[in-house]
């Protein structure tokens, strides 16, 4: 069986779009772009923990649009600064989810989904390396929503950037999380990896079991105003 493992450069208010530069994806307006670069070359644990993430063997598993970023590139940046890392996405598999029928998939090795989180709960049943997304917004959110994550590994930079396309959204399944590896660098940067846990666990604070009168009146004004 395959792993699903959630790959995402995100800032501390959980924003993942467009890191790499300012014409990466300027969807709504989006101002940023770019935030990664400052601290992409100069950060040592960036570069440990991203040489760590495509060190084993994987496949990518990418959204569309992501896709279409990383095919305008990575094929033509062989002998340049990011040789090894080309080499490799250039090499392997590429999944890409997507509803659209207009997608050039001339980059070699590429495979279409076209139902997106059922067709990747069909993936992962396969033998293979494991499946690596990277940005990929909304596949990523239709994933987590349908439970098949098995692993995110979050790049957390110092930066509060406001608006924007977002890690997490409303349709995640609820799950607890377990860390189970993290590292931070002197420049700010957090790299974490969790792995499912079950199921979020709750109950109330100890020393809080005997509620006051006050509280108890608290709890009825909520409950009136929704």
């Amino acid at each position: 069986m395959r792993k699903v493992i959630v790959g995402a450069f995100v800032s501390m208010d959980g924003v993942m779009q467009a890191p790499g530069g300012p014409d990466e994806d300027p969807t709504g307006g989006f101002k940023y772009g770019g935030w990664v670069a400052p601290m992409a070359d100069t950060d040592p644990v960036f570069g440990e923990e991203i040489g760590a993430l495509f060190s084993q063997p994987y496949d990518l598993l990418l959204g569309r649009k992501t896709y279409e970023i990383f095919a305008a590139h990575w094929p033509y940046a062989e002998g340049g600064p990011d040789d090894e890392i080309a080499k490799q996405f250039n090499r392997i598999t590429k999944y890409v989810a997507t509803r659209s029928g207009d997608v050039d998939t001339s980059w070699v090795n590429t495979v279409v989904l076209s139902d997106g989180a059922e067709a990747v709960a069909k993936l992962k049943q396969t033998a293979g390396p494991a499946l690596v997304t990277q940005g990929s917004t909304e596949l990523v959110h239709a994933l987590l929503a349908a439970g098949l994550v098995d692993e995110i590994r979050t790049f957390t930079f110092p930066v509060l950037l406001g608006k924007g396309k977002r890690l997490f959204d409303a349709s995640s399944q609820a799950s607890a999380y377990k860390l189970v590896h993290s590292q931070v660098s002197p420049l700010g940067l957090i790299a974490a990896t969790y792995v499912p846990n079950g199921e979020v666990q709750h109950m109330t604070i100890r020393g809080a079991e005997n509620p006051s009168k006050a509280e108890l009146a608290r709890r009825e004004r909520m409950k009136r105003e929704g």
